[in-house]
């Protein structure tokens, strides 16, 4: 694999009539994983469903139209996983793996949560239970000489530098004080142990954000998040020698309320 792409499609028919599948039809990329795919595969054209070149991997929501997620890849996975092991999630289309030659690469679509709502206390019991998954993971991938990508929508900006108008937010579902500790853990080495590689590309940019807001002019004015990574184990990481987010040249030109966010890797 040399190059792989993550994306919020904000629902695949839709943004397939926007543009999704030009889109796809020109990357370079050999896996791009797909989040909020809010279909059933009877429901997609069968275009969209089985691109040409690609193998498909769905892991759709048992509540329809929410969620799912799907993960494309240029060679077929030699394994495929859905789920991480929790009951309660198992079939809430927010996590699927394939596994590849020397690497495991994963489609993440975390919960977003509502402070004070029940969505919030859904999003704190999926963050209890899967950093345990990610760290066994890695140690188990490890173990068998493989690498760890995971990839998605984290619905969670981990820095100042990571939102435009963080100071806004310190009390909003995304960027509250325990949700970005959370992420500390995921990639403190003695914990999840992993490396959040756009950022490791651009340690003091504002940004690169991958998620606006299609209300006001958030797009236009570049008041945007980042919340979508490509979390890697320590030795993908260290191979990425470019990692940059899609941004669109226009508004009218977006496909989704987030951009593709790519990350090249070197042999």
């Amino acid at each position: 694999m040399q190059q792989v792409t993550t994306v919020n499609v904000n629902g695949l028919r839709a943004a397939a009539r926007k543009g999704y599948a030009e889109w796809l039809a020109d990357t370079g990329s050999d896996v791009v994983c797909l989040q909020e795919v809010r279909a059933e595969q009877d429901q997609l054209p069968v275009a969209v469903r089985e691109p040409e070149g690609w193998h498909a991997v769905y892991a759709p929501s048992s509540a329809k139209g929410r969620a799912g997620v799907a993960l494309l890849t240029r060679r077929e996975p030699e394994a495929v996983r859905v789920g991480f092991g929790e009951p309660e999630f198992a079939d809430a289309g927010r996590y699927a793996e394939v596994d590849l030659p020397g690497l495991t690469v994963a489609s993440l679509y975390l919960p977003s949560g509502e402070v004070g709502t029940e969505r919030q206390d859904e999003k704190e019991r999926f963050m209890t239970a899967f950093l345990p998954y990610l760290t066994q993971l890695r140690q188990r991938c490890a173990a068998d000489g493989r690498e760890v990508l995971v990839c998605g929508d984290w619905n969670i900006a981990h820095r100042e530098a990571d939102l435009k108008n963080w100071r806004a937010n310190r009390r909003s579902a995304g960027f509250l004080p325990e949700e970005r500790a959370w992420l500390d853990r995921v990639l403190d080495p003695a914990d999840g142990g992993y490396v959040d590689v756009v950022r490791a590309h651009h340690p003091e940019q504002a940004g690169p954000y991958s998620w606006w807001s299609y209300r006001g002019r958030a797009f236009d004015n570049d008041s945007g998040w980042r919340i979508d990574y490509a979390m890697a184990t320590p030795g993908l990481a260290d191979r990425a020698v470019k990692a940059y987010v899609e941004r669109a040249a226009s508004h009218a030109e977006r496909w989704s309320d987030h951009a593709p966010v790519t990350v090249v890797f070197g042999p």
